[in-house]
Formats: C-alpha cells, structure tokens, sequence
C-alpha cells in the first residue's frame, strides 16, 4: 500500500510540472514597430482581460505619463533595508521617451480590449557584440487607469538566439525580474479596486499637467 501511494504522489508531481511547463504566457498578435531602439507589440492575454482599449493618446502625453515613473527592483531582507536608502531610479531617459512614446501612442490606438501592449527598449551591452541593454515591459488600460509593468530594467541580454560557437544550444534571455514602481505627484498613483493593482488615473493626470 505504502509504494502505491509513493507511485500516486510521484504521478501527481509529474502532471502538476507538466501543468506548469505548458502554462500560456500571453502571446505577440501584431508587431507595431521595430528597429534598433525599439520594438512594440500587441499581445492577446489568455485570460479574458476587458480592458478599456484603444485609448486615443498623444504621444506628448505619453512622455508626460511615463517621464513620472521611477522603480527600484525588490529586494529581499536585509537587502531592501539599504535598497530603501537611495531614491528610486527614473525608468526612462529622455533620448528613451522621444523613440518610444509615439510607438506607444499609436500602439494604444491599435490595441483591442483583449490585448496589451509590450515594448523593448535595446542599446549597447557592456560587450555589445553579444549583449543588449534592455528595458522591457507592457502597458494597459483598464477602466480609467493605465497600467505600467517593467520585466527588465537596464538588463544585460544576449543578442543572438543561438550560441555563436553551437548553432544548436539557445541563449535565452533571462527571466523577467521584480521591480517597485513609484509615480509622481503620487496621488495620481492609486489601487484599482477591481484588480487591486496600482495605476495611474492618468486622464487627471494629464488635466493637472503643465501643458508642453
């Protein structure tokens, strides 16, 4: 009986890491742009999202909304009690802002109620043969609030898909990391009841906002 009940509980642990290693991830539906700087995309969400798509947006008032956000990437004890010491990092450059906000801006016009909208912002690695810097992550609306989340922030990735030395072995990126996000004026920056995330009521926002 015993080695029976070894053999059940080893057959749920295989169906459970099969489970998990055919998760669906949200998938690429349109490419928006791409090039050296930028590349934007529309992803479809597996599960069914609702959010308030398109959003008619200009790219001015992207850059207005993205130039508020800064980050700190979570740390575990006793590292976040010397993370929390320093201010947080603005996320984007103003070179950064002026390649990206339009590509967002006609991306949020394009995107469906299903679907999000996923950037990568690439420049030279420390070795930049074989890396890219790269701040990464997606953008969505849902009800009145916009929100930002970052996968990678000045993050060392490979630029080939393959190793230079064995076509056969990939290099994958690595995986997605945890960031702190901040917003300034913070009263902007609030839960969304529904999906207790924070986002940004950035159409208040954008009225309080000094014009450019």
């Amino acid at each position: 009986m015993y080695v029976w009940r070894q053999l059940a509980a080893m057959s749920v642990a295989v169906i459970v890491l099969i489970g998990l290693g055919c998760a669906r991830l949200p998938y690429t539906t349109t490419v928006v742009h791409e090039d050296q700087r930028v590349a934007v995309m529309l992803q479809r969400e597996i599960k069914p999202a609702g959010y308030a798509h398109p959003v008619q947006i200009s790219a001015l008032q992207v850059t207005a909304v993205l130039r508020g956000f800064s980050l700190r990437e979570q740390q575990r004890l006793p590292l976040r009690w010397f993370a929390e010491e320093t201010p947080p990092n603005k996320i984007f450059r103003e070179d950064e802002l002026q390649v990206l906000a339009p590509q967002l801006a006609d991306a949020l016009q394009r995107v469906g109620p299903e679907e999000r909208v996923y950037f990568d912002l690439f420049a030279p690695g420390m070795n930049p043969r074989y890396r890219h810097d790269v701040t990464a992550g997606w953008v969505a609306v849902h009800d009145q609030l916009l929100h930002l989340t970052i996968d990678y922030f000045h993050v060392q990735q490979p630029v080939n898909k393959s190793d230079p030395y064995d076509y056969n072995y990939p290099t994958p990126w690595t995986p997605p990391k945890t960031y702190l996000l901040y917003f300034e004026p913070g009263r902007f920056y609030v839960t969304d009841p529904k999906t207790d995330r924070r986002g940004l009521d950035f159409r208040e926002f954008l009225k309080a906002a000094p014009s450019p």
